[in-house]
């Protein structure tokens, strides 16, 4: 896989870029918060029960970088607070999606 940042990687067999991301349940509203260590940390407005942080994770990936729900899955950590979270995007990509997960 190549590293784009510590928290964002492009695997090219897959065709898809990782996100590593730490989760903070329960959040007033949802939003980026920025690096916690290797992880981006992303607060959730939804209880970490019965999945709903991770639909609410990701819904607000989807919302702010304008993709369909079928292009972003939790991959790895789906009980935890530190996910791997794939997106279906190309190389070509990364840039703006770094640059609409970090803006605002």
């Amino acid at each position: 896989m190549a590293d784009v940042v510590d928290w964002c990687t492009y695997d090219p067999k897959a065709g898809r870029v990782v996100l590593t991301v730490h989760v903070q349940p329960n959040a007033r509203s949802s939003a980026v918060v920025g690096v916690y260590g290797d992880a981006l940390k992303i607060r959730v407005a939804a209880p970490a029960v019965d999945n709903k942080a991770n639909a609410a994770l990701v819904e607000f990936l989807c919302s702010r970088l304008e993709l369909r729900a079928s292009q972003v899955a939790i991959r790895h950590g789906a009980r935890g607070r530190r996910k791997q979270v794939e997106i279906a995007a190309g190389p070509a990509g990364v840039p703006d999606l770094l640059r609409r997960l970090t803006s605002r």
